[in-house]
């Protein structure tokens, strides 16, 4: 396995690990959305100290890029990192989207991206739209999404938000994908559930 896939499996595995706010959102706080606010607005907030204070600070980038740095992507080194984007979104997903449909945003973003990346590197054949990105690692990430959802959601909205997740994904939307997936999944199936 070359490093690169070595690498982006180590960060997909972490990604995945990010199920644990959708997971605490309703299982542990059991959708406390006043609360939840207050969480992931702190972790937001801390998330971009530290990144402003990582950018700023050679000592600080040198002790970060030390602890985390296989795990950064190159414009991370520069830029804010996908966790600090994930917990921007988070705070939006919490404040405009209903509960359930908030968990399950933030939940397709864990899952979808996850398996989008680990298909796509592993049996990915077929580039879109003069991208890296798959049609295998796009269908892996709806089918995942999808079913995922059919347990949480009505079937209706449970498609949508699995494809407009999936599209979110593949398009070259230039948002960091932590941000574009769970918004567009989220605004999709808000619309979506109003017709149903």
């Amino acid at each position: 396995m070359k490093k690169h896939a070595i690498t982006e499996t180590l960060r997909k595995s972490i990604h995945l690990s990010s199920m644990v706010i959708p997971l605490s959102y309703k299982y542990l706080l059991h959708y406390n959305r006043a609360l939840m606010f207050r969480i992931v607005l702190f972790l937001a907030i801390l998330s971009i100290v530290i990144e402003l204070i990582r950018l700023e600070r050679p000592t600080v980038k040198r002790i970060f890029h030390k602890l985390f740095g296989l795990l950064l992507r190159r414009h991370e080194m520069r830029d804010f990192t996908g966790a600090t984007y994930m917990m921007v979104s988070s705070v939006i997903c919490v404040a405009f989207l209903s509960p359930n449909i908030c968990f399950c945003s933030m939940a397709f973003l864990s899952i979808g991206d996850t398996f989008a990346a680990i298909v796509g590197m592993s049996a990915g054949k077929r580039k879109l739209f003069g991208t890296k990105k798959s049609l295998e690692g796009g269908l892996a990430c709806f089918l995942s999404t999808f079913i995922f959802g059919l347990f949480f959601l009505p079937p209706l909205v449970a498609f949508f938000g699995a494809l407009s997740t999936a599209m979110a994904e593949i398009t070259n939307i230039p948002v960091d994908d932590n941000i574009r997936i769970p918004l567009i999944a989220g605004i999709v199936m808000s619309i979506v559930s109003i017709f149903i």
